[in-house]
C-alpha cells in the first residue's frame, strides 16, 4: 500500500471558515473539510460531487464548474428549488408552512411559550402537527415541506422507509438561529455559483475528460442507516471500486473519501484494492499520521478514515 504522509496544513487553513450545509446528512464532511481540501489540486475546471449529499463539499470547492450528484432526488430537488429562488421566497415559504402546521417558534418566542425548557425541548408540542406535516408531504411532496420536515426531524437527519416514505420522528427543536443563518450562507453561495444538480445512479454519471471527482460513497465498515436493509452492500463496492479504476485508466483525476476500519469493522474489500494499486492512502486522523495501517497496536474502538488519490 502506498502511504502517503499527511501534508501539512497551516495555520491559515485549520482557520479557515467553511460553509455549512443546511442538511444534516448522514456521513457528511463539515468536519473534515479542513483536512481535505488541501488535498484537492488547485485548479480545478469541473468538479463532480458523485455522492453529493448534504453538499459540504460541493458548496466550499474553487472550480469553475460543479456537479453535485446524489441518488436522493427529494435532496437534489430541495437544493435545486435553492438554487431557483431567492432567500427571502424561501424563508418566506418555511415560515408560511411552520405556521400553517402550528410548529413552534422558540426563535421568537421562546420555550416558556410553549409550556417547556430547553432541556425537555419542543417534542411534546409539535409531535402531532410534525405528524400531521409527514403525512401530508408523503402523500403529496414538495421541496419546502421536505425541508420543514427535516427542520422538525430527529437531529435534522433524512430517512425513507422501503416505500419511500419519509418516516423519521419528531426532533426535540426546532428553526435554531443556527440552522437559519446556515441556509442564507449556503444559498448565498449558491447564487454565485456555477453549479448543477442531478440525481442519478452513480454508475450512470458519465465524467468529462478535465473533471476532478470526489467520491464519498456509503461506508461499507459502518453501521449508518444507509447501510439498512442493504442499501450499501460489497457488490456496490465492488462496482465502484471498478468505476475509479476507470477513471483512473482515462486520466481522470480522483479522491476517495472512505473507512479502512470502524470500530473493529474493517472494509476487506477496499483494504485489498488498496494494497493492489498505486494510489495515495492519506489518513486523515490526526492520531493516525505518519503511521502503518498495519501496526498491531490500534484502537479497536476509532475509525481510520482516509482520503485515497491518485495524484
Amino acid at each position: 500500500m502506498n502511504i502517503a504522509v499527511n501534508k501539512l496544513i497551516n495555520l491559515k487553513l485549520l482557520q479557515k471558515s467553511y460553509i455549512k450545509s443546511p442538511l444534516n446528512y448522514t456521513g457528511g464532511k463539515y468536519k473534515l473539510l479542513n483536512q481535505i481540501m488541501p488535498y484537492f489540486p488547485e485548479k480545478i475546471d469541473t468538479f463532480v460531487d458523485l455522492f453529493a449529499g448534504g453538499c459540504n463539499v460541493a458548496i466550499n470547492v474553487n472550480a469553475n464548474k460543479v456537479i453535485a450528484n446524489d441518488i436522493n432526488k427529494q435532496a437534489i430537488n430541495l437544493f435545486e428549488y435553492f438554487k431557483a429562488n431567492t432567500i427571502e421566497k424561501i424563508e418566506k415559504e418555511i415560515t408560511q408552512t411552520i405556521k400553517k402546521y402550528n410548529l413552534s417558534q422558540s426563535f421568537i418566542y421562546g420555550y416558556e411559550y410553549y409550556n417547556t425548557n430547553s432541556k425537555d425541548g419542543l417534542a411534546t408540542y409539535n409531535r402531532k402537527s410534525y405528524l400531521k406535516l409527514r403525512d401530508d408531504y408523503n402523500q403529496n411532496p414538495n421541496p419546502i415541506m421536505f425541508y420543514v420536515l427535516i427542520i422538525f426531524a430527529f437531529n435534522n437527519q433524512i430517512r425513507f422507509n422501503k416505500s419511500g416514505k419519509f418516516n423519521l420522528p419528531v426532533n426535540k427543536r426546532d428553526f435554531t438561529l443556527s440552522m437559519q443563518k446556515n441556509l442564507k450562507h449556503f444559498m448565498s453561495k449558491l447564487e454565485h455559483m456555477s453549479i448543477s444538480f442531478i440525481s442519478q445512479d452513480f454508475r450512470d454519471v458519465e465524467i468529462a475528460k478535465n473533471s476532478f471527482v470526489y467520491i464519498d460513497p456509503p461506508y461499507l465498515a459502518t453501521t449508518a442507516s444507509y447501510n439498512e436493509n442493504g442499501g450499501w452492500n460489497e457488490t456496490l463496492e465492488s462496482e465502484l471500486l471498478c468505476y475509479i479504476d476507470k477513471l483512473d485508466n482515462k486520466g481522470i483525476k480522483f479522491a476517495l473519501s472512505n473507512v479502512l476500519e470502524s470500530k473493529g469493522i474493517e472494509n476487506q474489500l477496499l483494504i485489498a484494492w488498496c494494497k493492489s494499486k498505486n494510489y495515495k492512502v492519506n489518513y486523515l486522523n490526526f492520531s493516525y499520521n505518519n503511521c502503518n495501517y498495519q501496526t498491531k497496536n490500534r484502537d479497536k474502538n476509532s475509525t481510520v478514515e482516509v482520503l485515497i488519490t491518485n495524484y
